[in-house]
């Protein structure tokens, strides 16, 4: 629903805002009107609260009962100014408002639920958008006017005859059909009139008569009648039954209770539904599926969400719930402070433990909501929560497994990210123009379509609170080993310790004394051996830092560096910054394992950490044994590289280009300039040939040089071989170069020379083409070259389309060497293993699966049941595609730079096509490291630190 009537609208001096089109009907209309303030109101009223930005607006739901005028002045509670109103939208019961922010006030800064307010006489009542119910035919309405009512100038007022605030028309004097409508008879009679004439002037009935013979004698009647059986059956067995459960679903949808309405007291979700007329509630229960399934008794503690959603966390071995709960409110149930109590506390979203209910204790008089009673055996995995059925409540117990984070299991609601959060927008940045543009394109249209979308399903308080619930899964198994390990309450009294016992415990002790000695030797020489390693690693990241500023130079600002150019200089540059973010990782992970196990971020730092260190590895290992082959065979491999060069960039390109100056494949090209051509190709081509002559000498010294240089990886020799990829095929680059240039400009000249003959001309400035009249000598000249170059441009087009393929083959190798240093440098190969080993460390989101209790033996079925329904809440393990999510963007990118039709057409028309640009090739290893490398002197502040002093053993 839109309150928006016609153009503009809205204003005090308006053509009609809040109505239809340019007839009136409007709100406040007239071209008058009185002179409009621009200061703020004596008195604003609270109009509504912010939801969320959306393409630098406010989206804002109503919490007035009138409605908002267009381009109405909207106020903070201060008075002060924020924008105007924009839109209005949503349906009657529920209404949205977008706000244009104006100059200076920025539409992301403000927070979900803060209140803008309005001017008392900037509102309209509802009752002004109602449609009014129609007059009885043949009455004049009141309040019609011959052309409508009068319309201020912001809008173009209503239709001819429509009330002012109405939606639909009314029949008036002035309409066209009013005429008809008024007198049956006469309609009645000009229909048969036409009628009779059409069929008398082309003799219908007997044209009718024939088509029906026709159609019975080709079988056109079965068919028909087959096509209206199928249809019928499809809309019986498809459609019908599709109706019927959305018609269910809609009754279902009328009874959702939230959680959120019923108060703090247990007491009121026994009585809130007495009556059996009304649908049960519903009441969650987590449970872990690790809780002991003895038939010993106990209290269940853990979080209260809210009255009818409980979590259970563990089970105490303790009788007295009341002591319990009072030792848990003021944390005298801990033997000590646990510091990371209160992270834990954060992390689950609560300020504290609750005693939830009782295990296979003795069955209650009732049933309270704040003091369940379950029954957990051995034979049966699931519990059973007592609820009489007349309490009319619905008991649904969710089972979980509890993560551990001892093994850096977790759970999440999102998939985890393998890169880097700083990196990822650098890392679409570099996705080319196109992916710049159409991604917030889609995400703009989403967001549109969820504004205004017919039917939203709200999102209900249970929906909302899955976040915590979340955060309360992934700590529940250390909450419940600190309540097991540091709980005070005991049945009964220890047992005090015998002579004996204490004389075996101070021999042992004495030991651990001698071998607490021996190691306090042992510490002081480990902090001098620790700074000497730190020192080297420092002076290793001067010496990276030097290299690293070479690769990086640039002439000038918007010249190409190094790294940019050569793909030797790229790979050196990924692998120092490698080496320089190492420590800051390893003092990361250092510095966060003696805090909670169950912090989430660390998993993904480790999970990086450790492929980065296992791909480097592996090229180290691949590079070496690839080392020791060239090393060995560096004169075999010399010789075998040097026929390959000759073979395809020197004889082969001879033999090709000689053919090119005969008769190639039968065509009839022009013979002195296909020589003249190919006399300038093959004299470049021999030039080359001689110097590649004294090349050949060195060529197994460097064969040997790039053996040597795989002991730093794999990577190294396959960048070098990149590199003189491009060197040995420079003059291949050339003949493309040459011949592009030559065909785009016959190319162009051919299509200037034809825009001549049509009296046309290309206005270079206007970018177009402009009518323009020639005297006869340059239509004379411009045949005449036109010829020319037209029976010269096969010539010119074979030896292009020759060299253009060999640069395409080039172009292809060499993305293939890169995409090799792309698996090499960021194959997931430490995230496939987690993935094989143990799923649960790398969860891609969460799924809820219901339990089929009736599936179970007899001996193993919970009893009495009727009223619970079991889900089990497992994690989703991320999937491989995820894994490989940016490999399949970089496919993307090549795809979108070299198999589009922007390359074609430059293909066709003979203009350069550049490769893609390094830094989208290799924005996917760069994913792994942050934007900006860390200071020299930071290596040593990281590993180092601030020491602690030594203590005396007394005071351990």
């Amino acid at each position: 629903m839109s309150f928006r009537g016609g153009r503009g609208g809205g204003a005090p001096r308006g053509r009609g805002g809040f109505g239809g089109g340019r007839g009136g009907g409007g709100f406040r209309g007239g071209r008058g009107g009185a002179p409009q303030s621009f200061g703020p109101p004596d008195q604003v009223f609270e109009m509504g609260t912010f939801v969320h930005a959306s393409e630098g607006e406010m989206v804002c739901e109503s919490t007035n009962a009138k409605i908002p005028f267009f381009n109405a002045p909207m106020y903070l509670e201060n008075k002060s100014a924020v924008g105007k109103v924009d839109e209005v939208l949503g349906p009657i019961n529920q209404v949205y408002f977008t706000i244009k922010p104006q100059e200076g006030v920025v539409a992301t800064s403000f927070k979900k639920g803060d209140k803008f307010y309005i001017g008392g006489d900037k509102l309209l009542p509802l009752d002004k958008f109602l449609p009014k119910p129609k007059p009885p035919p043949g009455s004049k309405p009141k309040g019609v006017s011959k052309r409508g009512a009068a319309g201020g100038r912001g809008g173009r007022g209503a239709p001819r005859g429509v009330l002012a605030g109405t939606s639909e028309p009314e029949v008036t004097a002035r309409s066209p059909n009013a005429f008809l409508l008024m007198h049956p008879s006469l309609t009645l009679t000009f229909i048969v009139f036409v009628a009779g004439y059409i069929t008398a002037q082309f003799s219908l009935i007997s044209r009718s008569f024939e088509l029906l013979v026709f159609a019975w004698e080709n079988g056109v009647f079965g068919r028909a009648l087959i096509g209206l059986a199928l249809l019928s059956l499809l809309f019986l067995v498809i459609l019908v039954p599709l109706e019927r459960i959305a018609a269910r679903e809609t009754r279902l949808q009328r009874w959702d209770i939230r959680p959120g309405t019923i108060e703090e007291k247990g007491e009121l979700l026994t009585t809130i539904m007495a009556t059996t007329d009304t649908p049960p509630a519903l009441m969650r229960v987590f449970w872990p599926c690790g809780l002991p399934r003895k038939e010993n008794s106990g209290l269940l503690v853990g979080w209260r969400n809210s009255e009818s959603d409980i979590f259970v966390v563990a089970l105490l071995n303790a009788d007295d719930s009341r002591a319990i709960d009072h030792a848990l409110r003021n944390g005298a149930i801990f033997k000590k402070p646990v510091t990371s109590l209160t992270k834990l506390f954060q992390m689950s979203k609560r300020t504290r433990l609750h005693v939830l209910g009782s295990l296979n204790g003795p069955p209650p008089k009732k049933f309270e909501a704040r003091h369940i009673h379950a029954t957990l055996t051995e034979s049966c995995p699931y519990p059973t929560i007592y609820c009489p059925p007349e309490n009319n409540i619905t008991i649904q117990v969710i089972m979980f497994e509890m993560p551990s984070p001892w093994r850096m299991q977790y759970m999440s609601l999102k998939p985890i990210s393998l890169a880097l959060d700083e990196e990822t927008t650098a890392v679409e940045e570099t996705g080319g123009r196109e992916a710049q543009y159409v991604q917030p394109l889609h995400g703009q249209l989403s967001e549109k379509i969820k504004l205004h979308s017919v039917r939203k399903h709200p999102v209900t308080v249970k929906e909302e609170s899955l976040d915590a619930i979340i955060g309360q899964i992934n700590c529940c198994w250390e909450m419940s080993t600190l309540l097991n390990d540091n709980v005070k309450y005991r049945i009964g009294r220890t047992r005090s310790m015998s002579v004996s016992e204490r004389v075996v415990e101070s021999a042992t002790n004495l030991g651990e004394q001698a071998a607490s000695q021996l190691w306090s030797l042992v510490l002081l020489a480990y902090p001098l051996l620790i700074r000497c390693f730190v020192a080297f690693l420092t002076a290793q990241r001067a010496a990276n830092e030097v290299v690293l500023r070479i690769v990086e130079w640039r002439l000038k600002p918007d010249f190409a560096a190094l790294k940019d150019v050569s793909a030797t200089a790229q790979q050196l540059d990924i692998r120092l910054q490698q080496l320089c973010y190492w420590p800051t990782q390893y003092k990361k992970l250092r510095k966060r394992k003696g805090d909670l196990e169950s912090v989430n971020p660390i998993h993904t730092d480790y999970i990086r950490f450790y492929n980065s260190l296992w791909l480097v590895a592996n090229d180290v290992i691949i590079g070496i044994a690839l080392g020791t082959f060239l090393i060995e065979n560096s004169s075999g491999v010399a010789d075998w590289m040097d026929r390959l060069l000759k073979t395809y960039t020197i004889d082969g390109l001879h033999e090709t280009i000689s053919w090119l100056r005969g008769k190639p494949a039968g065509l009839k090209l022009n013979k002195e300039l296909a020589h003249f051509l190919g006399d300038l190709f093959l004299w470049v081509v021999d030039y080359w040939s001689g110097s590649m002559a004294s090349v050949r000498p060195n060529l197994a010294k460097m064969i040997w040089v790039i053996g040597f240089s795989s002991f730093a990886g794999a990577t190294m020799p396959i960048s070098i071989f990149s590199d003189l990829l491009s060197i040995l095929t420079l003059h291949i680059y050339s003949f493309y170069m040459a011949s592009a240039r030559i065909y785009h400009w016959q190319l162009t000249t051919i299509i200037s020379l034809f825009h001549l003959f049509r009296g046309k001309k290309r206005n270079v400035l206007r970018k177009r083409i402009d009518s323009c009249d020639y005297d006869i000598d340059q239509l004379l000249v411009g045949t005449i070259m036109f010829t020319l170059l037209f029976f010269l441009l096969p010539t010119v087009l074979v030896y292009y389309l020759t060299f253009a393929v060999a640069r395409m083959i080039i172009i292809g190798v060499k993305a293939g060497l890169e995409t090799l240093l792309a698996c090499l440098n960021h194959f997931p190969l430490f995230a496939i293993m987690l993935r094989t080993k143990d799923s649960k460390r790398l969860p891609g989101g969460v799924q809820f699966e219901i339990l089929d209790v009736d599936r179970l033996p007899a001996e193993g079925r919970p009893k009495d049941c009727g009223h619970i329904s079991y889900v089990m809440l497992k994690s989703v393990p991320l999937s491989f595609r995820a894994m490989f999510r940016q490999y399949f963007q970089l496919g993307g990118r090549l795809r979108k730079h070299y198999i589009s039709p922007r390359v074609l057409l430059c293909l066709i028309t003979g203009r350069f096509v550049p490769p893609i640009h390094r830094r989208d090739l290799y924005s996917l290893q760069y994913s792994m490291l942050p934007a900006q490398r860390g200071a020299i002197m930071d290596v040593w502040y990281n590993l180092i630190g601030p020491q602690p002093q030594p203590q005396s053993p007394r005071h351990k």
